[in-house]
């Protein structure tokens, strides 16, 4: 109703009038924001016909943008970047940023009494802050992909938390605990693709359907796949019910359904069977560090999540390089990375990453069980078991044992392995998997951040349960960070020789990767040297900038020094277009094959799905394709669906449903309506606050973590309304919405007075101590008078009550009082009872 009515009062004209340059007449009204990837807050804007003027300092003081004045004649401060000033200058309807003036349309800025008003466009035209205005729901969409200071703190923020977590530092006020339904359906992912062009590129369709849910109180997940060029194929579908259980002490973890983990084997089709394992999915304190580093797409950004909780984060340079530091925990450490798009169009992709050292505290043992078939057609049996013991807390060994039906050399295969350090920037890792290969694994990282690696493959002749003809693989690499004020680089340089049965050759690489402002650099330098041949060495030069706020080009160069010769230049520019559209353009010639590629692509983020449409020539061939994917979240229990542009299936949401308690008892009552006005604060997923019922859906958390929630009661429209909990600990639950009803207390508030009473004058006195008890006689609570004489106490309950003055302080002043207590009651309401007029009379002892 509160929504409806201002959309009336915008509509009617009827609303606070503001003079905006002594001319125009607006209308002054709150606004919802939804700032991607930060959370939600509530700004007053000005409306003129569907436009909305927004203010600025509000905004940017919530951005975390340094505001030097905030004259309304002039508001100025920088723009994230130290040197990047900014100035709203009011009397002549200009922006200065970055040296550059932007002249603004007639009454693009709009002063009131107390506050500065920027129309909406402008903010996205000059700082890049793209605002969408909704006037059906009064309602702004922010999006941005600059690194705005309030994400870069609440990622940090959120860092922190989590890594706590991984160490066991975790507290809250309320544990929410999982939930095991019998059946349950949740979640559903659908996807759709066709390309094709003229005869020489054919057709191709196809689709996929992932249904998710619980069944037996395990995470069911079935993924259907079609493809229009190959039969149907049960290779080609997923499915897998799983059940965790961390309480159990023989077994925390059952699988059945197409089974993950890893193998000494060389498998590459998937395995149908059950697993079995003791390792929980819970947190266990970390001890070290491992470095990780890949490459992406050009400037993406990359999110590191250590089983499950996000802990860092970095943006890959021109080249898609990218590195991390990963803090290690007891047991498996799950590594899963996020990719995001640069312009925060957050269209994700997942990797799993193995990390090579495995740590037990001391004197706990895990094991993990697999058997099954393998689906490569020839009913291959596989049967896996591993396990592991820690020694003490430096050394942890281990022992296993594999068999693969399929294997010529030798289908069983024992192995032991060990992990150790030696100081607590030393680690060792070795494996002896017998009858095929022995391995070992060095990692050794110094403050400076210098890290250096050496890994060693030792391969039995004629084995054939690993897939390749090697005897011996020896690599090492050697990896620095520097930095300066301005300026920040990475090097990596690595050496790699393999022997075959017939020959030994070796590769390197040196890659130099630099950030300078907005432009980013690197130079990756491969070599091969085979004996009796000339060394063959070439670099990749990429070259990444950023024009005009939403623009970036990205240029690779590729030259061969044996030959003297360029093998290949691409060009790629892409543009933000519209709200949530993207186009990107390339152009790639290689002189080696004498092959050009030119390709166009457009992309629409739709709320309930993502859309794309690439067209590419490859010399006389052309292809296109089109393609849309996105998601469904259904909760069972309030009935609301919600359809998103990304994968839902195995994860989980959490439905935040606040109501006023009206009686007090913590306990969701018949009658006792929704509470609008909270806000929350997240250390994961993504917030959606809906307006319609006041309930707050957060979703895209990962299965089976603890979720922490902070509750901020500050955007409340009542003072009485509070919240006696507001950090919340919510072990999350696969393909499910778990909906968590939040009491909000109404506080009623009792006033009076203190008076002291000399010849017939009153006069207020303070210092005098009121105390509170309830209709059991308790004390719960007690207030002062002021100077004035005045008390008051806010944060009662619906109840019978009673007021009592301080009879003891009374006599060290030699008063004595009328009355000495008052009773009083304070009745059930959604705004809050308000009990006033009570006076205490002193006067003194005669």
């Amino acid at each position: 109703m509160f929504k409806i009515a201002l959309v009336f009062v915008v509509i009617t004209g009827q609303g606070a009038v503001c003079n905006a340059q002594a001319i125009e007449e607006y209308d002054e009204v709150p606004v919802f924001f939804n700032i991607q990837r930060i959370g939600n807050t509530e700004l007053p804007a000005l409306i003129k016909d569907e436009t909305a003027y927004l203010p600025v300092v509000d905004l940017f003081e919530f951005l975390k943008i340094n505001i030097i004045s905030k004259e309304l004649d002039a508001v100025s401060g920088t723009f994230i970047l130290p040197n990047a000033d900014f100035l709203i200058d009011t009397p002549n309807n200009r922006v200065i940023f970055q040296g550059k003036t932007y002249d603004l349309k007639p009454n693009g800025i709009v002063k009131t009494t107390n506050n500065v008003y920027l129309r909406s466009e402008y903010f996205g035209e000059i700082f890049g802050l793209n605002c969408t205005f909704n006037f059906r729901n009064l309602s702004v969409i922010l999006s941005t992909d600059v690194e705005l200071p309030v994400l870069r703190e609440m990622r940090q923020e959120q860092m922190r938390n989590n890594i706590n977590k991984l160490k066991g530092i975790f507290k809250a006020d309320t544990l929410v605990a999982r939930t095991r339904p019998v059946f349950y359906f949740g979640t559903a992912d659908y996807a759709f693709a066709t390309s094709g062009g003229n005869e020489e590129t054919p057709r191709d369709t196809r689709a996929s359907l992932g249904l998710g849910g619980i069944i037996a109180g395990g995470e069911t997940n079935v993924v259907l796949n079609y493809q229009s060029n190959y039969r149907f194929s049960n290779r080609q579908q997923y499915y897998l019910w799983r059940y965790v259980d961390n309480s159990l002490s023989f077994a925390k973890q059952f699988s059945v359904g197409k089974i993950r983990g890893q193998s000494i084997s060389s498998i590459y089709a998937p395995i149908v069977g059950v697993q079995v394992t003791n390792t929980p999915t819970t947190y266990r304190r970390s001890f070290g560090n491992y470095v990780l580093n890949n490459y992406t797409e050009p400037n993406w950004t990359v999110e590191l999540y250590v089983n499950g909780v996000l802990v860092n984060y970095t943006k890959a340079d021109a080249s898609g390089f990218y590195t991390f530091n990963v803090p290690l925990v007891y047991g498996n450490t799950n590594i899963k990375l996020r990719l995001y798009g640069p312009f925060g169009e957050e269209r994700t992709t997942e990797q799993n990453i193995s990390i090579p050292f495995n740590f037990l505290p001391e004197k706990e043992f895990e094991y993990t069980a697999s058997g099954g078939l393998v689906e490569d057609g020839r009913d291959t049996r596989f049967a896996r078991f591993s396990s592991n013991y820690g020694l003490n807390r430096h050394i942890t060994v281990g022992a296993g044992f594999e068999y693969l039906s399929s294997v010529t050399s030798g289908s069983k295969i024992p192995y032991v392995n060990t992990s150790f350090r030696l100081f607590s920037n030393l680690m060792i890792s070795a494996e002896y998997d017998i009858g095929v290969r022995g391995r070992s694994v060095l990692s050794y990282n110094m403050k400076s951040g210098l890290q250096f690696e050496m890994y060693n493959n030792w391969y039995r002749k004629g084995q054939t349960a690993i897939n390749n003809t090697f005897l011996q693989e020896h690599k090492a690499i050697l990896s620095f960070p520097f930095r300066t004020r301005h300026f920040s680089a990475y090097t990596r340089l690595s050496f790699q020789q393999i022997q075959l049965p017939n020959l030994t050759y070796q590769t390197g690489e040196w890659m130099v990767s630099g950030v300078v402002g907005t432009v980013n650099g690197s130079a990756n330098t491969f070599a091969l040297f085979i004996p009796g041949n000339d060394a063959y060495i070439y670099t990749i030069y990429s070259l990444g900038m950023r024009f005009f706020k939403n623009l970036i080009v990205t240029q690779q160069f590729q030259y061969e020094y044996t030959n003297s010769t360029v093998i290949a230049v691409k060009t790629s520019l892409e543009k933000r277009i519209f709200a949530n559209g993207y186009a990107n353009l390339s152009f790639e010639r290689n002189y080696l094959s004498d092959v050009n590629n030119i390709e166009f692509g457009l992309r629409y983020d739709f709320s309930f799905a993502q859309t794309r449409m690439t067209v590419r020539k490859t010399n006389d061939t052309y292809r296109a394709l089109q393609a849309v994917n996105g998601s469904i979240i259904h909760d069972g229990i309030s009935g609301k669906t919600e359809f998103n542009n990304y994968t839902s299936i195995g994860k989980g949401a959490v439905l935040i449903i606040p109501y006023l308690d009206l009686n007090g008892n913590n306990k969701r009552d018949k009658g006792e309506p929704k509470a609008d006005g909270l806000k929350v604060i997240a250390n994961a997923g993504r917030v959606k606050k809906s307006a319609k019922d006041k309930t707050i859906l957060i979703m895209d958390l990962e299965a089976y973590a603890a979720f922490n929630i902070e509750l901020d009661p500050s955007g409340f429209e009542h003072v009485g309304w509070k919240l006696l909990k507001k950090n919340y600990a919510i072990v999350i639950d696969p393909n499910y919405v778990k909906n968590i009803e939040v009491p909000v207390s109404v506080f009623g508030e009792v006033s009076g007075q203190v008076i002291k009473l000399v010849d017939e004058t009153e006069k207020g006195i303070g210092g005098i101590l009121i105390s509170i008890y309830n209709d059991k006689s308790q004390k719960i609570a007690e207030t002062t008078s002021e100077a004035d004489g005045y008390f008051s106490y806010l944060g009662l309950l619906p109840g019978k009550y009673t007021a009592r003055i301080d009879t003891e302080k009374l006599t060290e002043l030699e008063l004595s009082v009328n009355k000495t207590s008052f009773d009083f009651t304070i009745k059930r309401s959604t705004d809050g009872s308000f009990v006033d007029g009570f006076k205490f009379v002193v006067k003194p002892v005669r």
